[in-house]
Protein backbone atom coordinates (compact mmCIF):
# COMPACT_ATOMS: atom_id res chain seq x y z
CA UNK A 1 0.00 0.00 0.00
CA UNK A 2 0.86 3.14 -1.04
CA UNK A 3 2.14 5.75 2.17
CA UNK A 4 1.24 9.38 2.45
CA UNK A 5 4.74 11.25 1.73
CA UNK A 6 5.29 14.96 3.19
CA UNK A 7 5.18 17.57 0.71
CA UNK A 8 6.21 19.95 3.24
CA UNK A 9 4.80 22.82 4.97
CA UNK A 10 2.37 25.22 5.39
CA UNK A 11 1.89 28.34 7.98
CA UNK A 12 3.67 25.46 10.20
CA UNK A 13 1.60 22.52 9.32
CA UNK A 14 2.84 19.54 7.49
CA UNK A 15 1.12 18.78 4.26
CA UNK A 16 0.80 15.34 2.86
CA UNK A 17 0.76 13.77 -0.88
CA UNK A 18 -1.15 10.51 -1.51
CA UNK A 19 -0.89 9.13 -5.04
CA UNK A 20 -4.07 6.92 -5.93
CA UNK A 21 -3.07 4.54 -9.02
CA UNK A 22 -5.72 2.92 -11.35
CA UNK A 23 -5.35 1.13 -14.83
CA UNK A 24 -3.53 1.42 -17.82
CA UNK A 25 -1.77 3.53 -15.64
CA UNK A 26 -3.90 5.96 -14.71
CA UNK A 27 -2.61 7.46 -11.67
CA UNK A 28 -4.43 10.78 -9.16
CA UNK A 29 -2.09 12.81 -6.74
CA UNK A 30 -4.14 14.39 -4.37
CA UNK A 31 -2.46 17.26 -1.70
CA UNK A 32 -4.15 17.33 2.06
CA UNK A 33 -3.97 21.64 1.29
CA UNK A 34 -7.01 22.28 -0.04
CA UNK A 35 -7.86 18.71 -0.17
CA UNK A 36 -6.37 19.28 -4.27
CA UNK A 37 -6.45 17.23 -7.04
CA UNK A 38 -2.89 17.53 -8.22
CA UNK A 39 -2.14 15.80 -10.90
CA UNK A 40 -4.09 13.53 -12.65
CA UNK A 41 -2.02 11.22 -15.39
CA UNK A 42 -4.23 9.79 -18.20
CA UNK A 43 -3.68 7.90 -21.36
CA UNK A 44 -4.23 8.76 -24.90
CA UNK A 45 -5.14 6.22 -27.14
CA UNK A 46 -1.92 4.91 -27.84
CA UNK A 47 -1.80 3.91 -23.80
CA UNK A 48 0.81 7.32 -23.43
CA UNK A 49 0.02 9.13 -20.24
CA UNK A 50 0.26 12.79 -19.44
CA UNK A 51 -0.67 14.58 -16.36
CA UNK A 52 -3.79 16.93 -17.14
CA UNK A 53 -4.19 19.25 -14.39
CA UNK A 54 -2.79 22.19 -13.93
CA UNK A 55 -0.65 23.09 -11.03
CA UNK A 56 2.67 23.94 -9.41
CA UNK A 57 5.11 22.30 -7.42
CA UNK A 58 6.03 24.66 -4.51
CA UNK A 59 3.54 24.36 -1.81
CA UNK A 60 3.97 28.20 -1.80
CA UNK A 61 2.64 28.72 -4.94
CA UNK A 62 -0.14 26.86 -4.33
CA UNK A 63 -0.98 29.14 -1.44
CA UNK A 64 -0.06 32.32 -2.83
CA UNK A 65 -0.97 32.38 -6.64
CA UNK A 66 -4.06 32.26 -6.82
CA UNK A 67 -6.79 30.08 -9.25
CA UNK A 68 -8.00 27.64 -6.90
CA UNK A 69 -5.71 25.05 -9.01
CA UNK A 70 -7.21 22.03 -7.69
CA UNK A 71 -8.83 22.89 -4.97
CA UNK A 72 -12.03 21.85 -2.71
CA UNK A 73 -13.98 24.89 -2.09
CA UNK A 74 -16.24 26.01 -0.18
CA UNK A 75 -18.38 26.81 2.30
CA UNK A 76 -19.88 28.75 -0.78
CA UNK A 77 -18.18 28.14 -3.90
CA UNK A 78 -18.89 30.15 -6.81
CA UNK A 79 -20.13 33.67 -5.90
CA UNK A 80 -22.75 35.24 -3.54
CA UNK A 81 -23.70 39.07 -4.26
CA UNK A 82 -22.31 41.54 -1.68
CA UNK A 83 -21.78 38.76 0.21
CA UNK A 84 -24.94 39.00 2.02
CA UNK A 85 -28.02 36.79 2.04
CA UNK A 86 -31.18 36.50 4.70
CA UNK A 87 -31.18 32.71 6.24
CA UNK A 88 -34.53 32.64 8.58
CA UNK A 89 -34.99 36.23 8.70
CA UNK A 90 -31.26 37.16 9.55
CA UNK A 91 -28.91 38.77 7.76
CA UNK A 92 -25.80 37.10 7.15
CA UNK A 93 -22.40 39.23 5.98
CA UNK A 94 -19.97 36.71 4.62
CA UNK A 95 -16.53 37.48 3.29
CA UNK A 96 -16.04 40.04 0.58
CA UNK A 97 -13.00 39.07 -1.30
CA UNK A 98 -13.68 39.73 -4.98
CA UNK A 99 -14.69 43.33 -4.91
CA UNK A 100 -17.54 43.74 -2.61
CA UNK A 101 -18.74 39.96 -3.63
CA UNK A 102 -18.03 36.62 -1.79
CA UNK A 103 -16.49 34.01 -3.52
CA UNK A 104 -15.25 30.42 -2.72
CA UNK A 105 -15.80 30.50 0.86
CA UNK A 106 -13.88 33.87 1.43
CA UNK A 107 -10.64 34.68 1.78
CA UNK A 108 -10.40 31.70 4.50
CA UNK A 109 -12.32 29.65 3.00
CA UNK A 110 -11.81 25.20 3.02
CA UNK A 111 -9.37 25.45 0.12
CA UNK A 112 -6.97 27.43 2.52
CA UNK A 113 -7.35 24.85 5.24
CA UNK A 114 -4.65 21.39 5.70
CA UNK A 115 -7.23 18.80 5.52
CA UNK A 116 -6.86 15.45 8.07
CA UNK A 117 -6.22 12.09 6.39
CA UNK A 118 -9.40 9.71 7.47
CA UNK A 119 -8.33 6.92 5.37
CA UNK A 120 -6.49 6.08 2.90
CA UNK A 121 -5.36 2.93 0.27
CA UNK A 122 -3.47 2.92 -3.39
CA UNK A 123 -6.85 3.10 -4.61
CA UNK A 124 -8.41 6.18 -2.49
CA UNK A 125 -7.87 8.57 -0.19
CA UNK A 126 -10.63 10.23 2.76
CA UNK A 127 -9.97 13.89 4.36
CA UNK A 128 -11.42 15.72 6.28
CA UNK A 129 -11.80 19.22 8.01
CA UNK A 130 -13.77 21.81 9.98
CA UNK A 131 -15.03 25.28 9.70
CA UNK A 132 -16.26 26.39 12.89
CA UNK A 133 -19.10 28.56 13.50
CA UNK A 134 -18.63 32.34 11.74
CA UNK A 135 -16.00 31.41 9.92
CA UNK A 136 -15.86 33.96 7.00
CA UNK A 137 -19.27 35.02 8.34
CA UNK A 138 -20.97 31.76 8.17
CA UNK A 139 -23.60 30.67 10.60
CA UNK A 140 -23.02 27.06 12.41
CA UNK A 141 -19.85 24.61 12.30
CA UNK A 142 -19.53 22.53 9.25
CA UNK A 143 -17.73 19.13 8.95
CA UNK A 144 -16.82 18.29 5.61
CA UNK A 145 -15.23 15.04 3.69
CA UNK A 146 -13.91 15.08 0.63
CA UNK A 147 -13.52 11.26 -0.70
CA UNK A 148 -11.07 10.92 -3.94
CA UNK A 149 -11.61 7.05 -5.66
CA UNK A 150 -9.85 5.66 -8.77
CA UNK A 151 -12.47 3.14 -10.25
CA UNK A 152 -10.57 1.28 -13.28
CA UNK A 153 -10.29 4.55 -15.74
CA UNK A 154 -11.96 6.58 -13.67
CA UNK A 155 -11.75 9.17 -10.64
CA UNK A 156 -15.01 9.72 -8.55
CA UNK A 157 -14.61 12.72 -6.36
CA UNK A 158 -18.02 12.63 -3.57
CA UNK A 159 -18.17 16.00 -1.17
CA UNK A 160 -19.98 15.84 2.01
CA UNK A 161 -21.53 17.98 4.68
CA UNK A 162 -22.87 18.23 8.11
CA UNK A 163 -23.97 21.34 10.25
CA UNK A 164 -25.02 22.16 13.55
CA UNK A 165 -27.03 25.03 12.29
CA UNK A 166 -28.72 26.13 9.04
CA UNK A 167 -25.74 26.85 6.21
CA UNK A 168 -25.48 27.53 2.64
CA UNK A 169 -23.59 24.63 1.14
CA UNK A 170 -21.89 24.66 -2.38
CA UNK A 171 -18.54 22.69 -2.25
CA UNK A 172 -17.08 22.46 -6.00
CA UNK A 173 -13.42 21.25 -7.53
CA UNK A 174 -11.71 23.56 -8.72
CA UNK A 175 -9.22 21.45 -11.02
CA UNK A 176 -8.29 23.03 -14.23
CA UNK A 177 -7.88 20.47 -17.41
CA UNK A 178 -5.71 20.26 -20.29
CA UNK A 179 -6.15 17.28 -22.00
CA UNK A 180 -3.10 17.41 -24.11
CA UNK A 181 -1.50 17.90 -21.13
CA UNK A 182 -1.43 20.68 -18.52
CA UNK A 183 2.28 22.30 -20.45
CA UNK A 184 1.10 22.07 -23.87
CA UNK A 185 -0.64 25.87 -24.59
CA UNK A 186 -4.19 26.69 -24.55
CA UNK A 187 -7.63 24.65 -24.74
CA UNK A 188 -9.41 26.52 -27.35
CA UNK A 189 -8.55 23.25 -29.98
CA UNK A 190 -10.03 20.75 -27.27
CA UNK A 191 -13.85 19.96 -28.19
CA UNK A 192 -16.56 19.92 -25.50
CA UNK A 193 -20.35 18.81 -25.27
CA UNK A 194 -22.19 20.06 -22.11
CA UNK A 195 -25.62 18.45 -21.46
CA UNK A 196 -27.35 21.52 -21.25
CA UNK A 197 -30.40 23.50 -22.49
CA UNK A 198 -30.33 26.83 -20.41
CA UNK A 199 -27.43 29.18 -19.18
CA UNK A 200 -27.27 31.92 -16.57
CA UNK A 201 -26.23 35.22 -17.99
CA UNK A 202 -24.25 37.58 -15.88
CA UNK A 203 -23.58 41.36 -14.99
CA UNK A 204 -20.31 42.83 -14.97
CA UNK A 205 -19.54 41.49 -11.59
CA UNK A 206 -20.16 38.32 -12.89
CA UNK A 207 -23.27 37.61 -10.61
CA UNK A 208 -26.02 36.31 -12.69
CA UNK A 209 -28.93 38.85 -13.30
CA UNK A 210 -31.61 36.17 -12.14
CA UNK A 211 -32.89 35.38 -16.48
CA UNK A 212 -32.43 31.54 -17.31
CA UNK A 213 -32.12 31.52 -21.47
CA UNK A 214 -31.95 29.25 -23.81
CA UNK A 215 -28.71 28.34 -25.41
CA UNK A 216 -29.71 27.80 -28.95
CA UNK A 217 -28.11 30.21 -31.34
CA UNK A 218 -26.01 31.64 -28.37
CA UNK A 219 -22.00 30.84 -27.54
CA UNK A 220 -22.99 28.58 -24.83
CA UNK A 221 -24.31 25.96 -26.88
CA UNK A 222 -22.41 22.96 -26.34
CA UNK A 223 -25.41 20.41 -27.06
CA UNK A 224 -23.03 19.07 -29.96
CA UNK A 225 -19.56 18.94 -29.70
CA UNK A 226 -17.41 21.44 -30.44
CA UNK A 227 -14.06 23.40 -29.99
CA UNK A 228 -14.10 25.06 -27.36
CA UNK A 229 -12.64 28.36 -28.69
CA UNK A 230 -15.12 28.29 -31.54
CA UNK A 231 -17.72 30.83 -30.13
CA UNK A 232 -15.94 32.22 -27.09
CA UNK A 233 -18.72 35.49 -25.51
CA UNK A 234 -16.58 37.89 -25.35
CA UNK A 235 -12.14 38.51 -24.77
CA UNK A 236 -12.62 36.82 -21.49
CA UNK A 237 -13.94 33.55 -22.51
CA UNK A 238 -16.43 31.62 -20.28
CA UNK A 239 -16.93 32.02 -16.27
CA UNK A 240 -21.03 30.98 -16.42
CA UNK A 241 -23.18 28.36 -15.28
CA UNK A 242 -24.90 25.74 -17.64
CA UNK A 243 -28.49 24.27 -16.23
CA UNK A 244 -27.82 20.52 -16.71
CA UNK A 245 -30.65 19.31 -18.65
CA UNK A 246 -29.96 15.20 -18.58
CA UNK A 247 -31.89 13.44 -15.95
CA UNK A 248 -30.45 11.56 -12.99
CA UNK A 249 -30.02 7.88 -12.89
CA UNK A 250 -30.72 5.80 -10.69
CA UNK A 251 -27.40 6.12 -9.20
CA UNK A 252 -28.61 10.33 -8.70
CA UNK A 253 -25.47 10.63 -11.39
CA UNK A 254 -26.31 12.96 -14.51
CA UNK A 255 -24.06 12.73 -17.66
CA UNK A 256 -23.06 16.32 -18.07
CA UNK A 257 -19.62 16.76 -20.18
CA UNK A 258 -17.66 15.27 -22.59
CA UNK A 259 -14.21 16.58 -23.56
CA UNK A 260 -12.22 15.30 -26.33
CA UNK A 261 -8.49 16.14 -27.28
CA UNK A 262 -9.19 15.49 -30.83
CA UNK A 263 -4.83 15.24 -31.58
CA UNK A 264 -3.92 12.43 -28.53
CA UNK A 265 -7.50 10.84 -28.34
CA UNK A 266 -7.43 11.93 -24.97
CA UNK A 267 -11.20 12.58 -23.27
CA UNK A 268 -13.06 13.05 -20.15
CA UNK A 269 -16.66 12.02 -19.88
CA UNK A 270 -18.20 13.40 -16.42
CA UNK A 271 -20.94 12.72 -14.47
CA UNK A 272 -22.93 14.65 -11.39
CA UNK A 273 -25.33 14.99 -9.13
CA UNK A 274 -25.19 18.50 -9.33
CA UNK A 275 -27.75 20.67 -11.61
CA UNK A 276 -25.33 23.03 -12.65
CA UNK A 277 -21.84 23.55 -14.30
CA UNK A 278 -19.33 26.19 -13.57
CA UNK A 279 -17.56 26.20 -17.29
CA UNK A 280 -14.91 28.51 -16.89
CA UNK A 281 -11.66 28.87 -19.47
CA UNK A 282 -8.97 30.31 -17.58
CA UNK A 283 -8.67 33.86 -19.10
CA UNK A 284 -6.37 35.05 -16.20
CA UNK A 285 -3.77 32.58 -16.79
CA UNK A 286 -0.84 35.06 -17.97
CA UNK A 287 2.13 33.02 -18.99
CA UNK A 288 4.08 32.20 -15.53
CA UNK A 289 5.40 29.22 -14.90
CA UNK A 290 3.43 25.90 -13.55
CA UNK A 291 4.67 22.14 -12.64
CA UNK A 292 7.99 21.77 -13.72
CA UNK A 293 9.17 25.11 -15.31
CA UNK A 294 5.85 25.11 -17.86
CA UNK A 295 4.05 28.07 -19.14
CA UNK A 296 0.66 28.91 -18.46
CA UNK A 297 -0.99 30.60 -21.31
CA UNK A 298 -4.20 32.39 -21.35
CA UNK A 299 -6.62 29.71 -21.62
CA UNK A 300 -4.40 27.21 -20.55
CA UNK A 301 -6.90 24.75 -19.06
CA UNK A 302 -10.48 24.53 -18.61
CA UNK A 303 -12.50 24.19 -15.19
CA UNK A 304 -15.71 22.18 -14.99
CA UNK A 305 -17.12 22.94 -11.57
CA UNK A 306 -20.46 20.71 -11.07
CA UNK A 307 -22.51 22.87 -8.65
CA UNK A 308 -25.41 24.91 -7.22
CA UNK A 309 -26.30 27.50 -9.03
CA UNK A 310 -24.14 31.58 -8.23
CA UNK A 311 -25.82 33.11 -5.28
CA UNK A 312 -28.48 30.96 -5.11
CA UNK A 313 -29.31 31.62 -1.82
CA UNK A 314 -30.21 35.07 -2.57
CA UNK A 315 -32.52 33.44 -5.92
CA UNK A 316 -35.57 32.00 -4.65
CA UNK A 317 -36.18 30.39 -7.92
CA UNK A 318 -32.65 28.25 -8.33
CA UNK A 319 -31.76 25.33 -6.52
CA UNK A 320 -31.79 25.49 -3.22
CA UNK A 321 -28.14 25.65 -1.23
CA UNK A 322 -29.29 25.78 2.32
CA UNK A 323 -28.08 22.80 4.70
CA UNK A 324 -29.79 21.76 8.01
CA UNK A 325 -28.84 19.77 10.99
CA UNK A 326 -29.40 16.07 10.54
CA UNK A 327 -28.82 16.31 6.97
CA UNK A 328 -26.03 15.17 4.66
CA UNK A 329 -24.98 17.22 1.68
CA UNK A 330 -23.44 15.02 -1.10
CA UNK A 331 -21.95 15.61 -4.38
CA UNK A 332 -20.66 13.41 -6.58
CA UNK A 333 -18.47 13.77 -9.91
CA UNK A 334 -16.84 10.81 -11.83
CA UNK A 335 -14.87 11.46 -14.46
CA UNK A 336 -15.24 8.75 -16.73
CA UNK A 337 -11.23 9.50 -18.94
CA UNK A 338 -11.24 6.39 -20.89
CA UNK A 339 -9.46 6.93 -24.37
CA UNK A 340 -10.91 7.80 -27.44
CA UNK A 341 -9.61 5.30 -30.28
Amino acid sequence: MATPTSAGQIDGQEVHRITLTGAQGLRAEILTYGARLAALWVPDRTGALADIVLGYDALSDWRDRGGYLGATCGRYSNRVAGGRLVLDGRTVQLDQNEGAQHLHGGRAGLDSKCWQIEDFSDQHAILTTRSPDGEMGYPGTLTARVTYRIEGVGLRITMEAQTDAPTPVNLVNHAYFNLAGHGSGDVLRQELQVEANFYLPVDDRLIPTGEVLTVGDTAFDFRSLRPIGARLPGPAGFDHNLCLSAPTGADGLRPCLRARDPVSGRQMRLSTTEPGLQLYTGAHFDGSPGKGGARYPRFAGFAAETQRFPNSPNMPHFPSARLDPCETYRHVMLFDLTPDC
